[in-house]
């Protein structure tokens, strides 16, 4: 592929416009739909890189999907044969922890699994060692505690297993798909505050639509009973709140007006604070969950404030660059972990919104930004980060020559549409080859 990078030039953004659907969801229900030993439907699927990497993880495991319509016919492997060659996550944290402990169930035989650069920096340790308490054996290969990972494919036996909740939910999660199938019971428990919780929350929705009990003690204690069977089910993926938001924002940063469809609460989401936040800044929002649409318009200028993002470190980048807009100082805390994502988002906007113009205080978990002088031109690299590449973007719409963003394929991680869709609202971009 031919690097690409976007001139983003000053410009209004207005209009409708359709929530794409969640990543998240998408990963557990194939996942979910996978495990089962019949034949589900899943609607409504994301057609993001990391998405496509659990349908290719899966199809490994000896799952069978076909694409019909904006969805997925999924036959399931109910128990997880070897696969054939090493399992490749490509950018996807989601796929490389769940899918390591559903490695766990194979009858004999080995897997490895790794991705691309940034998946092999990503923590993996606290995971790794949950499931060998609990009869798994997996290891890094380099024993670093990161990808490649390695598992010796021999069942779960269940058990205690107790797990840092400082790091990751996508952690927990892998331990609620895995165990269900283990020999015995599981008790789960985490240590410290968990991050990311409605995450957990997500999981154990969809694990239930197909057939899975869990039982739990608020974000601290998961009791999962053994041997249980995931059964066939439907599922339709909701619009996701956290890739919306950033048509969201826009809106605001340029006064102009949006209306987002295919968003519903029917279903937990993290992202969907966004809302919240955003009338707690002053903006216009009205809300017509009925018929799936939030409205968002701006005029003027917004308040800042504190916002804790501990459950939600996915909005970091998005509300960070809102900052703009506001008057006073806006500070975002609780967001630690979003240093071992795609990349360090703290460090990362700390550094982009110091280089064009604005005021940045950086701390351990989290930014402190008020208003500056904005430059009238930037060359801004995401760092090969998708949600940065989408942030970054934004800051073009105001700066008064815009901005060149590196980088342009990244979007395809999580928001493939995402420069046509802001197209689509009135944004003026010029795309170009790297080189």
């Amino acid at each position: 592929m031919i690097p690409l990078q976007v001139l983003i030039r000053p410009s209004v953004i207005s209009g409708r416009v359709r929530a794409p659907p969640s990543k998240s969801y998408s990963h557990r229900a194939i996942i979910a739909a996978s495990m089962t030993d019949g034949e589900c439907v899943v609607k409504n699927v994301s057609k993001s890189n990391d998405v496509i990497a659990t349908i290719n993880a899966c199809k490994k495991f000896g799952a069978s999907i076909i694409e019909e319509g904006d969805g997925l016919i999924i036959s399931g492997f109910s128990t997880p044969k070897v696969p054939d060659d090493v399992v490749n996550v490509q950018n996807s944290g989601t796929t490389l922890r769940i899918m390591t402990g559903v490695s766990c169930l194979v009858k004999d035989g080995y897997v490895v699994l790794t991705g691309d650069e940034s998946i092999r920096r990503r923590p993996m340790q606290p995971l790794l060692d949950a499931l060998n308490m609990l009869g798994g054996e997996c290891w890094s290969t380099r024993l670093n505690g990161c990808a490649p990972i390695i598992v010796k494919g021999s069942g779960l036996k269940g058990g205690n297993a107790w797990m840092t909740g400082s790091i990751s939910s996508q952690f927990v999660s892998s331990i609620l798909f895995s165990s269900p199938k283990a020999l015995n019971d599981t008790t789960l428990i985490i240590q410290g505050d968990l991050v990311s919780r409605p995450y957990v929350d997500s999981t154990i929705n969809v694990l239930e639509q197909f057939g899975i009990r869990i039982k739990r003690e608020g974000y601290k204690v998961f009791h999962i009973p053994s041997q249980q069977n995931f059964k066939p089910a439907r599922f339709t993926v909701p619009g996701d709140f956290g890739l919306a938001s950033f048509m969201m924002v826009a809106a605001l940063m340029t006064d102009g007006s949006v209306i987002v469809e295919g968003l519903s609460q029917d279903l937990p989401q993290a992202d969907a604070a966004i809302v919240d936040i955003l009338i707690k800044m002053g903006a216009n929002v009205k809300l017509d969950y009925g018929s799936g649409r939030v409205m968002v318009s701006g005029s003027g200028k917004l308040r800042g404030g504190s916002f804790n993002l501990s459950d939600s470190p996915d909005l970091l980048p998005v509300l960070a660059v809102l900052a703009t807009k506001c008057e006073g100082t806006l500070e975002i805390t609780g967001v630690e972990h979003a240093r071992v994502k795609e990349s360090d988002r703290v460090s990362a906007l700390a550094h982009t919104l110091s280089k064009i113009g604005m005021n940045v205080r950086e701390s351990t978990d989290g930014l402190s930004i008020t208003q500056g002088k904005l430059v009238k031109h930037a060359v801004l690299d995401p760092r090969g980060d998708h949600r940065l590449f989408m942030a970054y973007c934004l800051l073009g719409l105001i700066l008064e020559e815009g901005c060149t963003v590196i980088g342009a394929e990244s979007a395809s991680v999580s928001y493939p549409n995402f420069l046509e869709d802001l197209a689509s609202l009135g944004a003026k971009f010029e795309l170009r080859s790297s080189d």
